[in-house]
């Protein structure tokens, strides 16, 4: 029986793409078949196929699943512990330092292997 549910919803989910794809086909058609009309119009029309693509993509299996996704990812940011400014300005001149002693030590064995090898090749 779980097998039959599961036929019958990927069915209906199947189903359910090929419209948001027929949407999101429609827009872009549309968009480009009425040029000539006002940018505000088409661009009302783009936004209200869109809202109805979200809308009928968010009613499959995996569109639940998204959603249910960005809400605990939106939970999570909220718990995360932000750095205070001072270490922040910390963290970005300690980065600096380290970027620039890397790029003269680089620079100076660049030069280094550079008088070596014009020294051996005369």
């Amino acid at each position: 029986m779980s097998s039959n549910t599961e036929a019958q919803e990927s069915r209906g989910d199947l189903f359910k793409w090929a419209i948001v794809v027929l949407l999101v086909a429609a827009g872009v058609v549309g968009n480009n078949y009425f040029s000539a009309e006002s940018l505000l119009y088409r661009l009302i029309a783009v936004l209200v196929l869109a809202i109805a693509a979200v809308f009928v993509a968010l009613q499959t299996v995996k569109g639940k699943a998204f959603f249910t996704l960005a809400k605990e990812a939106k939970a999570e940011i909220r718990r995360v512990v932000w750095p205070t400014r001072q270490e922040t300005v910390q963290t970005t001149l300690i980065v600096l330092a380290v970027v620039i002693f890397m790029s003269l030590v680089l620079w100076g064995v660049d030069s280094l292997l550079g008088w070596i090898v014009s020294a051996v090749i005369g």
